[in-house]
């Protein structure tokens, strides 16, 4: 890793400000303070970041494209079912790696707009989300997943659930109460979850 002297300006900004978010709050960080922790101007920030906004949503971006190049790397090619989970862990160890990463996304990910009530959400994110999809799409014309539901529904309940666990873990770290769970546990709820969808309604039938 570089050190501070060696980084671009850019690059100081994003690491002090995620820092900052991070262990302050994204509302309670100045760009002022932002640009005098990375060593430039508050001019430099504006510059390549355009706003305070727009300095979260590149840090989120950056976050959620190392998780898509790890998928990338780990996740395999011969089941869609297995790449699925492959992208839960991927994001999973992501964050174990990278705890003002995690914060960030727990906390700060979804912010609405200031001048209109549009939702800001991380490019880096939504590319994760359609990769999420089209995994979702081959399990279905692999017949892997229940043909009664809605891959959207599927999406939501599977992405919810994950981060869920993902949020309370930062919840309570920040909040000192009992969190104990680890990046196995979560494995184990995440693919269990999975198994859910991937039942036939006949199954269903006969239990009932």
């Amino acid at each position: 890793m570089k050190t501070t002297a060696e980084l671009s300006s850019h690059d100081r900004i994003l690491r002090a400000a995620k820092q900052l978010f991070a262990q302050n709050g994204y509302e309670n960080t100045s760009t002022v303070a932002i640009a005098r922790d990375a060593g430039t101007s508050e001019s430099q920030l504006m510059k390549h970041f355009g706003s305070k906004q727009g300095l979260l949503m590149a840090i989120l971006d950056r976050g959620w494209n190392a998780t898509i190049e790890r998928i990338k790397v780990t996740a395999p090619s011969n089941s869609s079912a297995d790449r699925l989970v492959a992208m839960l862990t991927a994001a999973t160890i992501e964050f174990e790696n990278d705890a003002q990463f995690k914060i960030l996304a727990a906390l700060e990910a979804r912010r609405v707009r200031k001048d209109s009530n549009e939702v800001m959400v991380s490019r880096g994110y939504l590319r994760f989300r359609e990769l999420f999809d089209r995994v979702l799409i081959d399990m279905r014309t692999e017949g892997a997943i229940r043909p009664d539901l809605n891959l959207d529904a599927v999406r939501a309940a599977i992405l919810g659930f994950a981060d869920g666990l993902w949020h309370d873990q930062v919840i309570a770290s920040r909040a000192g109460i009992p969190s104990n769970y680890g990046f196995d546990d979560i494995q184990k709820v995440l693919e269990l979850l999975l198994e859910v969808f991937q039942e036939q309604p006949a199954r269903h039938a006969k239990a009932s």
